[in-house]
């Protein structure tokens, strides 16, 4: 069985002896890791995972958005489940969502000892409740049988139905904004600022500017995709979604308009991820990229499920550097 320090050590990191932590080689740089980058809720066997984001800041990790396995894609980060601390969720498309209580759960299973708090708009507290009531019989017999603190006491949903601060403590300042993505009115997009620089992540959205208002001089900003020509394909794999070519090209943002909305806001790195479609790998990275170069000349990440991303290096504009290297399962940096 691996140990949490075995996990630690895949990506260069050793945890603290109370999972409190991972101590990084470069003394807890802040830094981003693409968990999972397929959009939509249909699996795969093979190729990417779906959608999930990791912040890592001061060791502590700050989990946006929790699609099918993202427990399974913590881990194999080299992040311990009992870490868990924070979980933000940009809307309730079961894509980002669906792991939302199995993580928690995940994490109270591997030792989680403190509060896991949840952040997203409604109905995240239904849906949290929703949960803990369907693991009930469960948690109640590990609890007394194990010894276990209850789960229940463990999870704080914090609900939030407009654009504005969400949370802040000493590490980071994380402030939201609606975006575009009907037929769900309560779709957010985040902000992250801290000491090292500040990222964004989109959510699901077409083009936005109140999103390019919340991205403005962004260090990063991890923006969804979607490449038109790959779309009939996509509705040939999913036959019973009659409408789903109309929901695509209303709700997701084309190559092109992801390029004029990191020219607009002014961003130094575009990570791009949620790729839609994500399960195409006849899709090259240049085929990615191509309508967002005829707008944005900054640099462009095409993200990769466990892709590490250092936010000091963006902000300095180093990009990831040269001699980061990969090792199958991730790309990981010394």
């Amino acid at each position: 069985m691996t140990d949490i320090k075995e996990l630690a050590s895949r990506a260069g990191r050793s945890a603290s002896k109370d999972g409190t932590s991972v101590q990084s080689t470069t003394e807890r740089d802040a830094r981003i890791i693409l968990l999972g980058t397929k959009g939509g809720p249909r699996i795969v066997s093979e190729g990417r995972k779906n959608p999930s984001t990791l912040l890592l800041l001061g060791g502590v990790p700050y989990v946006v958005d929790c699609g099918y396995g993202t427990s399974m894609q913590l881990q194999r980060a080299g992040v311990p489940p009992n870490m868990l601390r924070y979980i933000f969720i940009t809307h309730h498309h079961s894509d980002h969502n669906i792991d939302l209580g199995p993580l928690i759960y995940n994490a109270w299973a591997a030792g989680l000892k403190t509060p896991v708090e949840a952040y997203g708009p409604p109905p995240i507290k239904e849906i949290a409740k929703a949960f803990l009531d369907y693991a009930a019989y469960d948690v109640d017999i590990r609890v007394k049988d194990e010894g276990r603190v209850d789960l229940r006491e463990l999870v704080v949903a914090h609900e939030f139905d407009r654009p504005g601060l969400v949370m802040q403590n000493d590490q980071v300042r994380v402030t939201a904004t609606r975006v575009r993505h009907p037929p769900i009115h309560h779709s957010y997009a985040f902000r992250f600022d801290t000491r090292e620089g500040s990222v964004v992540v989109s959510g699901d959205t077409t083009y936005s500017p109140e999103l390019i208002e919340l991205a403005m001089g962004a260090d990063v900003l991890v923006h969804e995709a979607l490449y038109l020509p790959g779309l009939q394909q996509l509705l040939q794999r999913v036959p019973n979604a009659a409408t789903m070519r109309e929901h695509q090209l209303a709700s997701h943002t084309a190559t092109e308009d992801v390029g004029r909305v990191a020219v607009a806001a002014g961003v130094k790195t575009l990570v791009l991820s949620h790729f839609v479609p994500g399960d195409d790998p006849s899709i090259t990275d240049d085929e990615w990229t191509e309508g967002i170069r005829k707008h944005f000349s900054g640099r462009i990440i095409v993200g990769k499920d466990l892709m590490v991303i250092p936010v000091r290096s963006q902000r300095l504009g180093r990009g990831m550097p040269s001699h980061a290297r990969c090792r199958g399962e991730a790309t990981l940096l010394p």
